[in-house]
């Protein structure tokens, strides 16, 4: 199958929150970036983290199988260094193939969790 998607995309609202109530990696409060790779050879992936108030970190790499989907959780980028909770922060989300994106947040600060999901803005 062609590579459906594009190749830039942006996460202009960015923010993993720093408490939550449910139990389990399942209930965690985290951000998601859904990428999904339709075509047949694998996405390489880079992503740069933009903050309020210091400098950007990146790059974080990746690759996205051929025809699969990953799920990115924010909360579970270590190098070059963790994305701290509590942090309004935005991501440039680079492919060197076509992909296509979605942006989701689980809130469980409180024991009624809130779900939100987004397209991106790609170009």
């Amino acid at each position: 199958m062609e590579h459906l998607g594009k190749r830039k995309w942006i996460i202009a609202e960015g923010y993993i929150p720093g408490k939550s109530t449910g139990p389990g990696r399942a209930f965690e409060s985290h951000e998601t970036a859904c990428i999904l790779n339709t075509g047949g050879e694998p996405a390489n992936i880079e992503v740069t983290i933009y903050f309020t108030d210091r400098e950007p970190s990146q790059p974080y790499r990746f690759v996205v199988k051929a025809e699969r989907t990953f799920h990115l959780r924010f909360n579970d980028l270590t190098e070059p260094e963790s994305i701290p909770h509590d942090t309004d922060y935005s991501a440039l989300i680079l492919s060197d193939v076509p992909v296509v994106v979605q942006h989701t947040r689980l809130d469980s600060r409180q024991s009624e969790n809130a779900l939100m999901t987004t397209i991106p803005y790609c170009e």
